[in-house]
Order: C-alpha cells, then structure tokens, then sequence
C-alpha cells in the first residue's frame, strides 16, 4: 500500500503516437529498406533517459519519444540503471526526466548513475545538449532537488542547457506537455529530415486516467486484522467489468478520494462561514462545502497556509520555527496536526473563503499496490489498505483516502480510479528462477499478487516469503491464504517476524539474516529478490541487512558486497516499491 500521506501523481495524458509512413513519402530524407522496414540513416539521436519510482517519468519519457520521432529524431529510451557514466559522454543530445523520491533523494533506478557522475572520475561532457524535466511535489522542503541535482551536475560537467529545467508539482501534465512541444524542435534544430518508420506494436493508452477515472463499484469491503488489534486492515475488491481495463502483478491502483464530510463541517465552522455562499472554483460554481469536501486537500496544511497563519497569529514559536528554518524542529511541531488543528490553535486568525481556498493544494488521487493477479482477477482489482485513524489534541484524525474507501464508500458509490504501471516491479520473466519477497504489514500487497501470478502460470520456480507485523494472532492477514500456499508448494518458504510476540522485537530483517546462507543460495541461482513496505526505516534495514547477508555468506569485502548488490540492480533483481 501507499502511504496515504504522500500523493502520488497519476499517469501522464494521452498523446498522439506520430504514423509518419506515407506522410512523409516524397520529403527529402536518406532511407535504406531492410527486412521490411524502413530505416533512417542520418537521422539525430536524442537519448532520453528516466529515474521513476512509480512510472510517471518513464511514461513520459515514452511519450517525449513519440514527440521526437514526429520531428524526424530517434528517440533511444532508457532507464537510468540501464546506463554506465561512460555512455553520458557519447549522448549528444540528451533529455533527463527524473522524479524526487521522499525528502530529495534520487529515485531507486537513478541512484547508481547519480553517485558515478558525482565521482571525480566522471567524464566531462562537453559535446552534450540536454534539458531536465524534474516531477516533485510542493508538500516536501526539497522540491524537485532530483532534478535539480542532475540539471547542476550535467552543467558542471560542462554540458550544454539546450533548454531551462521545468519543474512540475503533483498537477504534472500541462507544464511536461509544454516542455516536451517545446523541447523536442530544439532538439531536432539543424538536424537531416528523416523520415521513421514505427514498426514497434504499441501499447493503446487507456481512455482512464486522473482527469477521466473509471467510475468502478465496490464489490468486498472487509477487515482482515482480528478485532482487538492495534490496527484496523481492510480486503478490498473493486469491480472493472466492462471497463476494458487491465493491470499486471506490481501495478498501483489510484484512487481519488473524496474529504470526510463531518472534518469538511468543522472547517466551515472554524472559518466562521456558513460554507452555503457560492464560490468560484476550476470555473464552476459551488458552495465552499463542496469545494473542500471534493476540489482541495484539507488534512495536510501547505506550506503557504502555514506561513500565512504564522503571520497573521504573530505566534512567535510557530513564526520563529519558519524562520529559523529548522525543518526537524518544524516537522516536530507539525507532526499529527492537521488544517482544523491549526485553525482552532488560532481561532483570531480570519480567511475568507477565497483567501482560504487559495492557500490549499488539490485534493490528489492516493496510489496503492495492487494485491491481485489481473491473470487471475480480470474483472476486478484487490486491495490491501491500512485504515489510518489516531487521536490528537482532543480530537479524532482520519486519513483521506483509507477512511474513504472504508466509511464512505458503498456499493451504490461510483469510486473513481485509473491505473499506473510499473513496468520495473515485475515477476520474473523467466518462471524457473527464484523469487524471495519482503513484505511486512500491508506491504505483503502485490507479494500476493505475484504468488497468484506464479500460480496461474504455474511456475516452476521457487517462492519465498519474508511477512511480519505486530502481533500473529490479531495482524497475520491473508493466513489462511498463505498457509495454503505453503501447504500446496506455492509458497516455497516463509519466514514470519512478529516483533511483538516477544520480548525482543524481532523483524523481517532478523529473519533475513537468521537464514542468510540459503537466501544468498538463493540470489546465486538467478534469485529476484523484492521489498514492498515503509521506505524510512524497514527498507533502510532490509537494505543493510541484504549487504551482510552478502558480505558474510558471498565471503566479500564490504565494497564486494556494494558491488554486487549494484549488479542485482542492475540486472532488475533487486527491486523496490516503498513509501
């Protein structure tokens, strides 16, 4: 699952895929004709390389590349990983699109590439051309400093900025489209017309996206944790029959939610409005309540709704916390707080409704990891989803999108949703090689979906489970599923952490290296292995514990060990969905 906390952007709007055959017969160009096709000789190469973590930097990428061979250019795409520093060097003309992963790292697939250029030993790049398009979001301190590092970086290698670096909050398509229409003429300036043959099959775009979501119904709505847990862990099957939908094992179901009523309420009440006044948002006309229960986020406060509190409260801890511009101790202070706790700390503090809604961000679609096999569930899509419910000062807090789909959805509700691939986040291709998952709580989601995959191509290969969560009798959801997995050979292996069952804390990661020496086996024999789950610290652990596993049992140095888990990146063998 997705935290709910952090947005994720919806795939990028359809563009047109150019037909250039016969348009362009009779136009001067230099072609040769082999095996039935039809290929350029002179034409420019723009190589367009892609740091995702979540899709949308490769899908537009593919779509920059459809803009290019329109201009007469071959566009050669790759992700970031696919590329060694030396290649940078030979790119003459070269496009960066990268989005920011958690507080200004790179994403998973950038890293590599990212630490080589930073080397002293990096190649000076005199003879590129090049632009960044960078994705981020507004919400975190470093916005788009992926895109920033690689934009700085590129220029202090000496390559050329052919065009200004556009930076794209969560609202991504109309500024990429605009970079990309103008980027790509730039690009192609001064370069032989040629004419290019698509002989590519090409995957139609769905007609479902973040601004036309599939109005899906909601079919099983159930809690899989015992009722006296400490979590609140719902099942989810959503209906797509009809829809000429599809999805894969490792894709993200996105949801847009809308705002629970009764926290819309007490908004209204806080601004001292009557929320009946018409008010004018996205060019329609509707009443404030509308607008803050389906058109705005109204949970997580921006930073412009901060600043503008700290300035008309003149409250000197708030005030002196922005301006010292310690962001941990800012963070502290905000932590749990939402819009409605701000506004009733600081009742004098007045916003007309559009003063108000100006300091808002829009509400964004939520993306969670999908827990089943589209093989297997053609006509709907599962989903696993942690119900965020916690009291702070006083009151209840509710996230946005966990507490829509359990309160406020019913079977008559149209839930709208689309689909985002994740073409690196993938099942073996190859059925006869390893898979070792590590997937605790609601990271088990699409771990299920791959062993259902696995089942339905009957699979061969060995499957391996690392699951764990609070407490085994109240948090070990899908048990009886898993149990009969493994009692049906499935599952191969599973390794459960309960950190609660004992008095020492015991995590998947222990489990990781309590069996060291058969999952390096493992990896020795073509082993995937996969991590779904919180980015922040069980990722960090599981990361460093898959090192000593290496080190110890490979009977490697450390830098032995760094290089072999980079070869596993490489190779797409060691893959990550966290948040």
């Amino acid at each position: 699952m997705k935290a709910p906390f952090i947005p994720q952007n919806a795939p990028y709007s359809d563009t047109q895929r150019a037909w250039l055959g016969g348009f362009f017969a009779g136009m001067h160009s230099h072609m040769v004709r082999s095996a039935g096709s039809i290929s350029p000789v002179d034409a420019r190469t723009l190589h367009i390389l892609y740091g995702s973590q979540t899709g949308n930097s490769e899908s537009l990428a593919n779509d920059a590349a459809a803009r290019a061979k329109s201009h007469g250019l071959m566009p050669a795409v790759k992700s970031m990983d696919e590329v060694e520093i030396g290649q940078l060097a030979n790119m003459e003309y070269l496009l960066i699109i990268t989005s920011t992963y958690g507080e200004g790292a790179m994403p998973d697939n950038a890293e590599m590439l990212w630490e080589a250029a930073n080397r002293d030993t990096a190649p000076r790049l005199d003879n590129v051309n090049y632009s960044v398009l960078a994705l981020g979001d507004t919400s975190y301190d470093l916005f788009c400093q992926a895109g920033i590092d690689w934009d700085n970086r590129l220029a202090a290698l000496g390559a050329k900025r052919l065009f200004d670096r556009v930076d794209c909050d969560v609202d991504f398509e109309t500024p990429a489209e605009k970079w990309i229409s103008e980027v790509i003429p730039l690009m192609a300036d001064g370069a032989t017309t040629v004419a290019v043959m698509d002989t590519e099959t090409h995957t139609t775009k769905s007609v479902y996206n973040r601004k036309n979501p599939f109005p899906a119904k909601m079919r099983v709505n159930r809690i899989v944790t015992a009722l006296d847990s400490s979590k609140e862990t719902r099942h989810y099957e959503i209906s797509i029959a009809g829809s000429n939908l599809s999805y894969e094992a490792g894709d993200a179901l996105c949801v847009i939610p809308s705002n629970c009523p009764e926290l819309v309420a007490d908004i209204v009440k806080a601004l001292g409005c009557t929320g009946a006044e018409d008010e004018p948002v996205n060019g329609d006309l509707m009443t404030l309540s509308e607008a803050l229960r389906t058109h705005f986020e109204i949970k997580l406060p921006s930073k412009e709704l901060i600043e503008e509190i700290a300035n008309r409260s003149g409250d000197q801890e708030l005030g002196g916390l922005l301006l010292s511009g310690d962001k941990d101790k800012l963070a502290d202070y905000l932590w749990g707080r939402d819009i409605l706790d701000l506004l009733l700390q600081f009742p004098g503090v007045e916003f007309s409704a559009a003063e108000f809604l100006a300091l808002l961000k829009p509400l964004q679609h939520r993306a969670y990891s999908i827990s089943s096999s589209g093989k297997k569930h053609p006509d709907s899509v599962h989903l696993t989803v942690a119900s965020v419910r916690y009291d702070a000062r006083g009151r209840g807090h509710k996230g946005v999108c966990s507490t829509y789909l359990a309160d406020l959805v019913d079977e008559n509700t149209d839930v709208r949703i689309f689909f985002t691939p994740n073409n690196h986040f993938r099942v073996p291709n190859d059925d006869s090689l390893p898979m070792i998952m590590v997937g605790p709580g609601t990271g088990i989601a699409p771990f299920r979906a791959f062993l259902q995959e696995r089942e339905f191509r009957k699979a061969p290969g060995k499957n391996w489970l690392f699951f764990g969560d609070r407490n085994a009798s109240t948090d070990f959801i899908y048990r009886e599923e898993i149990e009969a997995m493994q009692a049906g050979g499935l599952l191969t292996r599973l390794d459960l952490a309960f950190s609660r069952d004992q008095e020492e804390k015991i995590y998947v990661q222990d489990r990781m290296k309590e069996n060291g020496a058969e999952l390096y086996a493992w990896l020795e024999q073509g082993g995937y292995f996969f991590v779904c789950g919180d980015a922040y610290r069980m990722a960090k652990d599981v990361d460093q514990a898959l090192h000593d596993v290496i080190r110890i049992h490979g009977h490697k140095s450390e830098a032995e060990a760094v290089d072999y888990v980079n070869q596993l990146k490489k190779d797409k063998r060691y893959v990550r969905d966290v948040y």
